[in-house]
Parts: C-alpha cells; sequence; structure tokens
C-alpha cells in the first residue's frame, strides 16, 4: 500500500470511530428523551458496499450488528466478516429464488412482505433444521416504489404466517417516505409505532413483537423517540456509499 492509500486509510478509519461515537451518544440521548436507555436500542449498520475489513473495524469499536441489502453482496463478503463478535442480517428486498443461498447465515430477514417469501423461508428453514427470525415489512407510506404490506393487510399476513413452522415473526420493519420536515417523517413513524403496540397486544401465538425496526441515517434519532428499538445506519457511520 502506497503512502497516500495508507494516509487515506487511516482517514476513513478515524471517521468512522468519530461517526460511531456521535451515533452512539445521539442514541443515548434519544433513548433518554423516550424514556429509555441506550442498551433498549438496537444499533443496526447498514453495510451495502462496504468493504469487509470497514466493517469490522467497526465491530471492533462495539457495533454488534450489521445488515446487508443484496445477496450476491453478502455472499461475496461473508467469510470475511467477524461474525464472531457480530450478527449479521438481511434488510433488503429478497427474491424467494434467492431465499436459500442466505437461510442459516443471517440471524434474521427484516424484509417480508408476502406469504409467497415466508413460506419459502419456511420451507428452506426447515429443509436446514433451523428457524429464521423474521420481521414483517410495512408499507407504511403506500409508496408503489417500494416494498412492503400495507397496513390494512398486516394482520391477514401475520395470522397466515405465524401458522409456519420453521420461521418466527420477531417484529416490524419499515422505509418511511422521504419527508421535508421532522414532524412529516415522525407522523409515519407513530403510525408505525400504532401498528406495532396493536400487533403486541394481540399476543398471537409465534408472534413476538420484539423489534421496531426503523430510523435511517437522517432520520434515525426521530425513529426512537417514537418509539423505534432497532435503527438501521449505514452512510451517517461509514460516509457517503461507492456504488459497484
Amino acid at each position: 500500500m502506497t503512502e497516500k492509500l495508507l494516509t487515506e486509510q487511516i482517514k476513513r478509519l478515524d471517521d468512522v470511530r468519530a461517526n460511531y461515537e456521535e451515533i452512539t451518544e445521539n442514541i443515548a440521548l434519544a433513548a433518554e428523551k423516550s424514556g429509555r436507555t441506550a442498551q433498549d436500542i438496537s444499533f443496526l449498520a447498514a453495510t451495502k458496499t462496504v468493504e469487509p475489513e470497514i466493517i469490522n473495524y467497526a465491530i471492533s469499536l462495539g457495533l454488534k450488528k450489521i445488515g446487508e441489502n443484496r445477496v450476491q453482496e453478502l455472499l461475496s463478503k461473508y467469510d470475511e466478516y467477524d461474525l464472531a463478535h457480530a450478527d449479521l442480517q438481511f434488510i433488503g428486498h429478497l427474491q424467494k429464488n434467492k431465499v436459500r443461498q442466505i437461510i442459516g447465515k443471517v440471524s434474521m430477514i427484516q424484509s417480508v412482505d408476502s406469504i409467497k417469501l415466508a413460506d419459502e423461508i419456511a420451507k428452506q428453514s426447515v429443509k436446514n433444521n433451523i428457524t429464521t427470525d423474521i420481521l414483517i415489512e410495512v408499507n407504511i407510506g403506500r409508496e408503489e416504489s417500494k416494498s412492503g404490506v400495507m397496513k390494512e393487510e398486516l394482520d391477514e399476513l401475520i395470522q397466515k404466517i405465524s401458522v409456519l413452522e420453521g420461521i418466527r415473526i420477531r417484529g416490524l420493519m419499515s422505509i418511511p417516505p422521504i419527508c421535508d420536515s421532522k414532524k412529516e417523517i415522525s407522523k409515519f413513524f407513530d403510525d408505525m409505532y400504532k401498528l406495532f403496540i396493536d400487533i403486541s397486544a394481540k399476543k398471537s401465538d409465534n408472534v413476538n413483537m420484539d423489534f421496531l425496526s426503523m430510523g435511517m441515517s437522517d432520520d434515525y434519532t426521530e425513529a426512537i423517540l417514537s418509539g423505534a428499538n432497532m435503527i438501521r445506519v449505514g452512510s451517517r457511520l461509514f460516509g457517503a456509499r461507492i456504488y459497484r
């Protein structure tokens, strides 16, 4: 490695450290404002396009959860992740025909939005003699360009999935629309929290509302204030993405 590249690498690691410290501090402050502690919030780093050595450096700082958006990228980096010290999850749109490639490699799939996808996850999990945790993705903004079940169809989908062997519902996930104000984005987060609480109150078999995963780099503090207990932060930690 040339001196220039080494200097750039050191600066990037320094930036990741500073960003990690800032995010964890912001998590603690937002958690306190919402009547909780930092330990109540799961900080998952979205690692799309991030090199394994940078991911592992973040893990060495104390990061406990990482999430990939694309199956091929996850597989290409899988052997290099420090999974002895961090939990790997899948957080992107998942095609049914790629489920078998990640079953057993991830602890949770956060983006389940149809019975067909859930059926395949259940089938592949049973085949591998494991139970896969999932979150149900809700299209809270009713956007045609995004995945997720509509909120009025959520109860029915949960009922259908809850009876499947090899799968366990652990909560909800959402990606709200891009908004012009914190007040506007908070409205979507509040709507998700209400769904989360309503489903929790039903105490259905094989349905555990343990995680409400919402909030990303630009709005994770608002998400925490609205009740999120898992956030997915990428560029705020690792810097602007370099697409490959």
